[in-house]
This record gives C-alpha cells, structure tokens and sequence, in this order.
C-alpha cells in the first residue's frame, strides 16, 4: 500500500524547516575563512605554468594573469596582478631582468626585483609556447607554424623568422651569443650560429620525436624530454641523439639545471636528475599526485622550486646523491 503523507504533516515539516532556515540567515556569518584566503598571494585556483630564479628573486608565471614572487627563497610571495594573462614561459636576460611570454601573443618584463612589469604585444607566431633571452638582451619568441619572432628594441619592433614548417617549436634556447637551439614537433632541430640572424635544420630526432622541453649546457650536449617519459641525448650539436633511461617513468615537463646537473619535473610530482647517464626520481616527503608544471633552481640552497594547479607551489630540499 502506498502511503500518502497528510497536508497537515507536510506542512509541518516546511515550517520546521523555514524556521531552522531563518535561525541561520539570524546568525552572523563568519568569513574569517574566507577573507583570509582572500589576503593569501597564493590562491587554490592558481595554476603556476611557469618559474624562474635570477639569483635575487624566484618568480612563478599564473594563468589567471599574475605573477607570484619571492625575494626570500620561497619562505614568502607576493602577487602581483597583471590583467589579461596566462604565463606560459619565463627566463632570465644577461642583466638579471625578466622575461615571460603570454599565451595571448604578449610578452612580460620586469627588472631583477621582479617588479614593474610591462607588456609588449606581437602578431606571429599565432600561438607562442616558448620565450629565450640572448647575450647582448635580445627578446626570442617561438611557437606554432616553426615561427620565431626576434626583438632588439624590447618590444617595439619584431623581426620574423619562418622556417617553413607547419610545427609547433616548444623550446628555444641559447647557449652563447652565437649559438642557439629550437626543437620542434616531429623530431625538428634548428640550430642558428650567428646570434639568430639565420637559422638552419640539424638532425632530427628520432620516431618524429615530440619535446617538451630542451636543456643544453653547452654547444655539443644537450637533452629533450618527451612522451611517456623518454629523455634524449646528444654530445654533438643535435646531429644524433641517444636515449636515456628515466628510471622515475614520469614524463619530464620542464628541465633546468640544478646545482650544476640536469633536473626535471612532470608528471606525478616527480622530481628527477640526471645521475651518470640515467634519470631518477628525488624523494621528497608528502608528495601529492599532481603534476609539476614548472621548476627551478632555489639560489644558494640544496633546493628547488616547483609548482603545478590547485594553488601547488613547493620548495623541496634535494639531498646529495
């Protein structure tokens, strides 16, 4: 038998809940939790994409248009909000300044403080993914289409390089005022020794390799990341390259150098570092099960920074080999 509830029961009931409703809209409320999450630099929406150490501040590139920086070595951030942002990629210029590039076809400088942040706009590449720093200061942007946007005066004026293929360069790096390195999607390298004003194909990686990231510590040696983890390796400039084992299996987002040896971070949480010719994770305590975007190097300590979504933003000790 299906039982129906009287009116005079339901109406009890709405009453005994309009009531309890009112008892609560009577009490204060207490925003104490909210307001101080309101004043914290580091909010649980953030996402950091991007870090960078000059030696005097270390800096994470936000995608909700802001910077946090630290002058302290990653005890304490402020935030400094920007507008219209996300951060894909920061570096260092020869004096110490700041470099990030915007996802909306913008780039960021600031001075070595991390403060006075200016913007400079640009048309191509399309969709920018990777942001350089040469010797003599000069402004290196690359993304899809294998284009790459040069800029002596700051951001004033661009010069365009189109290397004619439709791939996405996700790194370009320089090691001296000559010699510098793009990688690209499908295994392309392109490589320029005369300070940028040409650029040439070099080798190719191997199975149309797909980086993520690229560190080289000098002209000849270097090492990409890639899918599922793979790390590749060369001593000769790019014209070959070997495999290298990655004994954490994570892929590597982002490589940097650390104490003077190759770092990565990426999938997982992982932390790893270059020991002999095979990458191994670094055991830090609480890891969470979230990606690390970004990392670098914490200035004078047995340390680096790394951050990823959901507001996550550690310094973690690495303790010698």
């Amino acid at each position: 038998m299906v039982r129906v509830r009287s009116c005079r029961g339901a109406r009890l009931m709405l009453s005994a809940l309009a009531v309890a409703a009112l008892a609560g809209c009577g009490a204060e409320a207490d925003l104490s939790a909210a307001t101080a999450d309101a004043t914290r630099p580091l909010k649980r929406y953030d996402v950091v994409q991007s870090l960078v150490s000059n030696g005097q501040v270390i800096v994470a590139g936000l995608q909700a248009g802001a910077v946090l920086v630290s002058a302290d070595q990653g005890r304490s951030w402020r935030r400094e909000a920007l507008g219209p942002a996300s951060l894909i990629g920061l570096t260092r210029c020869p004096d110490g300044s700041l470099l990030a590039v915007d996802f909306y076809r913008k780039v960021w400088h600031a001075d070595a403080s991390g403060r006075d942040w200016r913007s400079a706009a640009f048309d191509t590449p399309r969709v920018p993914l990777t942001v350089a720093c040469d010797a003599q200061g000069g402004w290196w942007v690359a993304g899809t289409r294998a284009q790459i946007a040069h800029s002596t005066d700051q951001g004033a004026n661009w010069q365009l390089t189109d290397l004619g293929e439709d791939a996405q360069i996700t790194a370009i790096r320089f090691v001296d005022a000559q010699f510098g390195v793009a990688t690209a999607e499908f295994g392309l390298i392109f490589v320029t020794e005369d300070g940028g004003a040409s650029w040439a194909a070099r080798g190719a990686m191997p199975d149309e390799f797909y980086p993520y990231d690229a560190l080289f510590v000098s002209r000849d040696e270097g090492y990409v990341s890639g899918l599922a983890g793979q790390v590749l390796h060369t001593t000769d400039g790019g014209l070959s390259w070997t495999r290298q084992s990655n004994a954490s299996g994570a892929p590597l987002y982002r490589l940097f150098l650390h104490d003077g040896v190759p770092h990565g971070v990426g999938a997982g949480g992982t932390v790893a570092r270059l020991d002999g010719e095979a990458w191994r994770a670094v055991p830090y305590p609480d890891p969470l099960p979230v990606f690390f975007a970004s990392g670098a190097a914490v200035a004078g300590q047995s340390a680096l920074v790394a951050g990823g979504p959901g507001g996550l933003l550690r310094v973690i000790a690495t303790p010698d080999r």
